[in-house]
């Protein structure tokens, strides 16, 4: 389970910055997220989402450790993200989009290496990773340098880097961003699998097919604060417009 409680993250903004925003901007902070909380639960798939700017890479990357709150709190699988950082990435899969790979490395080479860094016993680490290459279909170049694989290959990759420990919570941040139609449907089936076995799955997608087809809950963010936050039946039921695109589109142009 992940709990986002009231949570504010602040950027200060330096000379440079304030310049480069135009003379309408008078601050030396800005609030890239804004007293928002919203629950995750096990088993099911929480959808963020939100124009560019919005906060959602912000939001993911505190839930994940990588940055610090300016106020409010987060818990993921029970501990604080503040006070019990290492025990909270033991439990959480994170994938984001400027994750880098070894290139020298193959994707078989590279599973072993982030395995050991999990302290994975090799039994359950050779059944996981044979389980995941099938899922993906990484068998066919498990052999071959990563640097020679395409981007949709070395997306595979990072979600099997991302999921190899059998995390209790996982995060996707725009996971099939610029990917074909067959990589991203096998990067689906893999979120659904996570959901059916009983993992907290949170991810932010640009994709308005993607939120219909896997959301059970949906937060929308819009210049860092919640516009919307519930399941998606009760996105539906509230819809003013025929599709999930344009009912999104109203809500951020209301908001």
């Amino acid at each position: 389970m992940i709990v986002v409680d009231h949570l504010t993250k602040t950027f200060s903004v330096s000379r440079q910055q304030r310049r480069e925003m135009g003379p309408g901007f008078k601050g030396t902070s800005i609030d890239a997220l804004r007293d928002i909380s919203f629950t995750c639960q096990p088993g099911r798939i929480f959808t963020l989402l939100g124009p560019n700017g919005a906060g959602k890479t912000t939001a993911l990357r505190l839930i994940a450790t990588i940055m610090r709150p300016s106020s409010g709190s987060i818990t993921v699988a029970g501990f604080d993200v503040m006070k019990h950082s290492v025990e909270v990435r033991k439990r959480m899969g994170f994938l984001t989009g400027n994750t880098g790979l070894y290139d020298r490395l193959t994707p078989g080479e590279l599973i072993a290496y982030y395995a050991d860094l999990y302290g994975m016993d090799r039994k359950i680490f050779a059944r996981r990773k044979d389980e995941l290459f099938t899922l993906l279909g990484i068998h066919e170049f498990a052999g071959r340098r990563i640097g020679k694989l395409s981007s949709g290959m070395k997306q595979k990759v990072s979600i099997a880097r991302t999921i190899i420990h059998d995390p209790q919570v996982v995060v996707f941040d725009e996971p099939t961003a610029a990917l074909d139609v067959i990589t991203s449907r096998h990067i689906i089936q893999l979120i659904k699998t996570c959901r059916e076995s009983g993992k907290t799955v949170i991810f932010s997608t640009h994709r308005m097919g993607e939120v219909s087809l896997l959301s059970d809950d949906l937060a929308i963010i819009h210049n860092g604060g919640l516009i919307f936050n519930g399941t998606y039946k009760d996105f539906e039921n509230q819809m003013q417009t025929r599709s999930v695109e344009d009912e999104f589109v109203r809500l951020v142009e209301a908001a």
